[in-house]
């Protein structure tokens, strides 16, 4: 696998891939910081929902569709898929390689950004941070396998497309009353959901830990997320390597 990964991120050299894994985090988390810091009212609690709002509802939706799409649209660009196909190597390996690059792409960039933003606010539980960054990362694994089989089937074009539709439901289902019993079926709401559950330790009455209800409640919303996280990898990965295993390129025009 590592040599899987290895020979993909080459492929990555002088793409604006890199710099949406580099760089990018990096100017995000400190144009939050920045924010914060001109803030008089300033508590943990506002930084953490703040930050995580924004990376889970606009940035994961987003990236996911753009990642995905200038992936698969690199290959395009070099032949129309031909050498892509015929390099001799079973096609399992082939998909799971790009599926791989995209989870390093999106684990890096969480880790810069949330790392950055740590480094610039004084932040008292940093663990929380990185317990909130692991789970958005788990959670948008479903949406990376979804966006990898789109990108492949129609185009890049229909990959970022899909991604801002998903931004809404995100938005609307993810943060809102509105998706309370149906955001388990909604793949763009699972890093929302599995994200801001570390924020809950910030509920606190009148002691120094959550209350036995916000423990209860985080153990539902995560059992809930993983168990859905979980059953939509299988499907979008499975699935997207059955179709790929059958799948003779795609007619392009220009």
């Amino acid at each position: 696998m590592w040599m899987l990964l290895s020979s993909e991120w080459l492929k990555t050299k002088r793409t604006a891939i890199r710099w949406f894994t580099f760089c990018m985090p990096v100017v995000f988390s400190s144009c939050a910081a920045a924010y914060l810091s001109v803030r008089s009212e300033f508590t943990q609690e506002f930084a953490f929902e703040g930050f995580f709002t924004l990376w889970t509802v606009f940035i994961i939706p987003v990236g996911a569709g753009v990642l995905s799409g200038a992936v698969v649209h690199s290959e395009e660009l070099a032949g129309d898929f031909n050498g892509f196909l015929a390099a001799g190597i079973p096609r399992a390996r082939l998909y799971l390689g790009k599926f791989l690059l995209l989870i390093f792409c999106m684990s890096t960039c969480t880790c810069i950004a949330v790392l950055a933003f740590c480094a610039g606010v004084d932040i008292e539980a940093p663990g929380l941070f990185i317990a909130a960054a692991a789970l958005s990362v788990a959670g948008a694994l479903p949406l990376l396998a979804l966006h990898l089989w789109v990108s492949f089937l129609w185009g890049m074009g229909a990959s970022v497309g899909m991604s801002i539709c998903g931004l809404l439901m995100a938005a609307l289902l993810g943060l809102t009353r509105l998706g309370s019993a149906a955001w388990p079926l909604v793949p763009w709401t699972w890093p929302v959901k599995l994200g801001m559950l570390p924020g809950a330790c910030f509920l606190k009455e009148g002691g120094t830990i959550p209350s036995t209800a916000v423990i209860s409640g985080m153990a539902r919303t995560g059992a809930a997320g993983l168990a859905a996280v979980s059953a939509g990898l299988v499907f979008f990965l499975i699935g997207g390597i059955i179709w790929f295993n059958i799948w003779e390129g795609r007619k392009t025009y220009g």
